[in-house]
């Protein structure tokens, strides 16, 4: 492990990534309550929904009112993720409750049609506009590569191929570059190895690590990119979340395991764990089931001297 680390970043995405993929809609006065709660846990940077048509995700048609209803304390990020330049122009409306923009894509071209409809050189050439225009109106924004680790219909994904599209996004104007585990799909060994390229050869931006737990090495994979000097890092409240195609893509890391295995190596994340335990404990009441998050079920660690 690396002794040259420093307090790691946070970026919680369950009001985005976890809402959307719920069967049953969240009311919007719970939404709101429980971002509020986030926004008190000393999580720094909340993506708090997407501006994708209310026709495709009916679970976040109310993204407007939800922006307008939160109370967001001094210090803490609202981001939002954006499909694409029609997004944006409903974004804007309401530019001064956000502070971040997401943008997303494929690297493996199977799922970016999948899931977009598009090819990803399209992508790249729609994402370049809006990159700009998130760049005029001031606004940081963070890209987001999906299936970067293995897609499920083409199998292994190079890196070469990553980087290069990384580095589109960069010169098109990307602050952040986020590599998903889209489907659970990465390891350790090769988290450790892509990390140490992409730091490598993307050293002007920052990097980020967004894993999901789908096969259970969630948390391994984030030691082995911590291991390389990765320090910034996506997760979901309650494990909520998962993708939309294909089927068995099941939730992200949980912010609130992921927050218990940093403090207990000493490593600082600014989160209070005991405040976001209790933001996962509504939430499961909220949705009405059990959660995969393991903290959740079996608390802080508890040390007897």
């Amino acid at each position: 492990m690396s002794t040259t680390l420093g307090p790691v970043r946070i970026r919680e995405v369950g009001p985005r990534d976890g809402f959307q993929n719920e069967s049953e809609l969240v009311p919007t006065d719970e939404k709101v309550r429980l971002i509020d709660q986030l926004m008190r846990t000393g999580l720094r940077r909340i993506e708090v929904t997407s501006f994708v048509r209310p026709d495709v995700v009916p679970q976040l048609a109310d993204a407007a009112e939800v922006l307008r209803r939160i109370t967001v304390p001094p210090g803490v990020r609202v981001s939002v993720l954006i499909p694409n330049s029609h997004g944006l122009d409903r974004a804007l409306e309401l530019r001064d409750r956000i502070d971040e923009v997401s943008v997303f894509l494929s690297a493996s071209e199977t799922h970016n049609r999948r899931n977009v409809n598009r090819s990803v050189a399209d992508s790249l050439v729609g994402l370049s506009d809006v990159l700009e225009r998130v760049r005029d109106a001031g606004m940081r924004c963070e890209a987001v590569i999906a299936t970067t680790f293995g897609c499920p219909y083409e199998g292994r994904v190079p890196d070469a191929r990553v980087i290069a599209i990384a580095r589109e996004l960069i010169e098109a104007g990307a602050h952040e570059i986020a590599f998903g585990d889209t489907t659970g799909m990465a390891n350790p060994l090769q988290v450790r190895r892509f990390f140490a390229l992409a730091r490598e050869q993307l050293p002007d931006v920052e990097l980020t690590a967004h894993f999901h737990n789908t096969r259970g090495q969630g948390l391994a994979n984030v030691l082995a990119a911590l291991d390389v000097g990765c320090t910034s890092f996506e997760s979901s409240f309650g494990e909520l979340g998962g993708c939309p195609v294909p089927p068995g893509a099941t939730g992200n890391i949980a912010t609130e395991d992921l927050v218990s295995m940093l403090h207990e190596m000493g490593i600082d994340t600014g989160v209070d764990l005991l405040a976001l335990l209790g933001t996962a404990v509504a939430l499961r009441d909220v949705v009405g089931r059990p959660l995969g998050s393991h903290t959740l079920v079996a608390g802080p660690v508890a040390w007897r001297s």
